[in-house]
C-alpha cells in the first residue's frame, strides 16, 4: 500500500500499533513491524530511561524494521521525568515518536533536530488543528470508541474523522474503535490514510498479557466496556467486571466524588499485577475499547494484518463498483 503515512514512516502498510502501558513491549511492536505495521514502545512502562534504550535494543534484536516510542505527557504534580526520556528516545535512535496527553510543544524542537516524525494522538478537531500547527508530521484523531482516555467531548470517529479530513492538510491516522479491514477501508473513506490500533493488537499471539486476558476479549461483546472517572474529567474506558462497576457505583454517590475513595481500585499497579500479568481480570481495571465487539480470535500479528489489509482492499474495490 502507498499512502503518505506509509512514506513518512517507511512501512509498507499504514497501520500502527497503539502506545500502551505495560503492553507496549518488544515483543509485540517488532511482530507488528515484521509484519509491515508500525510497531510502539511504550516509554513510561519502562522504569528508567536508561531501561528505554535497553527496549529499544532488545526490540532491534527482533525486527529490522522500523518502529516507534509512544510518550504520554500528563500535567500531575509527580510527572515521570519527561526531558529524560526525551534524551533517551533521541539517544536510541528512533525516528518515529507518538505523543499523546498534553500539548506537546516544547518536545518537538528537539526530537525535529534529531529527525524524528512525530505523530500527535488527539480526541478533538480543535487539538488537532493545534498539533497541526506546532509542526506535528501526523495526527492520530482518537475518537470516543477507544480505550483509555477518550477526552471529555465524547465524539466518535465517524463524525471526528470526517471533521478532520476538512481541517487539517497533514496525513490523517485513525485510532479508536477499529480491528477489521471493513473499518480500515471505512477510514480510509472518511479522510484517513491509516489505522492505529490497540485493543485488537492486545489480543493477538505476541501481546506479552495473560491468555486469560486474551480469551475474554474474544468472549465479550461490544457492550462490555465502561466509562469511569468521569466525575473527575478524567474519562477512561475500561473493561465492565467488579472492580469497573464499584468505581462507577462510587462515582454516582452524591456529592463531589473523591479521588482517595477510588484510588486503590484504579490503580495501574494492581491492574497489571492482577490483570494484565496474573490474568485474574475481574480483580482490577484494565483498559479496552468497544472493538472487543469485534474481537473473535488470537492470531498472529502478521496474519491479522494481512487479513485486514485483503479485507480493506475488497471492500473498497466493492464500493467503486457501485457507480456506473
Amino acid at each position: 500500500m502507498k499512502t503518505r503515512v506509509t512514506e513518512l514512516l517507511d512501512i509498507k502498510y499504514p497501520v500502527v500499533q497503539g502506545g500502551m502501558m505495560w503492553v507496549g513491549r518488544a515483543e509485540l511492536a517488532s511482530a507488528v513491524s515484521n509484519a509491515g505495521g508500525l510497531g510502539i514502545l511504550t516509554s513510561l512502562t519502562q522504569p528508567t530511561p536508561e531501561a528505554l534504550i535497553k527496549e529499544v535494543e532488545r526490540c532491534r534484536e527482533m525486527t529490522d524494521r522500523p518502529f516507534g516510542v509512544n510518550i504520554t505527557f500528563t500535567p500531575t504534580m509527580n510527572a515521570p521525568p519527561y526531558d529524560e526520556y526525551r534524551a533517551a528516545i533521541i539517544e536510541s535512535g528512533v525516528k518515529v515518536v507518538e505523543t499523546a496527553g498534553i500539548n506537546p510543544k516544547e518536545h518537538l524542537t528537539a526530537f525535529k533536530e534529531a529527525g524524528i516524525k512525530v505523530i500527535h494522538k488527539c480526541t478533538s478537531l480543535r487539538h488537532s488543528i493545534t498539533a497541526e500547527a506546532i509542526g506535528c508530521d501526523i495526527v492520530s484523531v482518537d475518537g470516543f470508541e477507544c480505550a483509555g482516555h477518550p477526552g471529555e467531548d465524547d465524539v466518535t470517529n465517524f463524525v471526528l474523522l470526517a471533521l478532520a479530513a476538512t481541517k487539517l492538510t497533514v496525513p490523517i491516522i485513525a485510532s479508536g474503535g477499529i480491528g477489521t479491514g471493513r473499518q480500515m477501508a471505512a477510514a480510509f473513506a472518511l479522510g484517513a490514510e491509516g489505522v492505529n490500533m490497540g485493543s485488537r493488537f492486545v489480543a493477538t499471539q505476541e501481546a506479552p498479557v495473560h491468555e486469560n486476558m486474551k480469551k475474554a476479549m474474544v468472549d465479550a461483546d461490544e457492550r462490555e466496556t465502561t466509562l469511569i472517572l468521569r466525575s473527575l474529567r478524567n474519562t477512561a474506558r475500561v473493561f465492565k467486571n467488579q472492580v469497573s462497576e464499584q468505581v462507577v457505583e462510587i462515582e454516582a454517590q452524591p456529592g463531589d466524588t473523591q479521588f482517595g475513595a477510588i484510588k486503590d481500585l484504579v490503580s495501574g499497579a494492581r491492574g497489571r499485577e492482577r490483570c494484565i500479568e496474573n490474568g485474574e481480570i475481574d480483580d482490577g481495571i484494565w483498559t479496552v475499547g468497544q472493538v472487543v465487539g469485534l474481537i473473535e480470535d488470537i492470531p498472529s500479528c502478521e496474519q491479522l494484518i494481512n487479513r485486514m489489509v485483503a479485507e480493506a482492499e475488497a471492500c473498497l474495490r466493492t464500493g467503486v463498483g457501485y457507480f456506473d
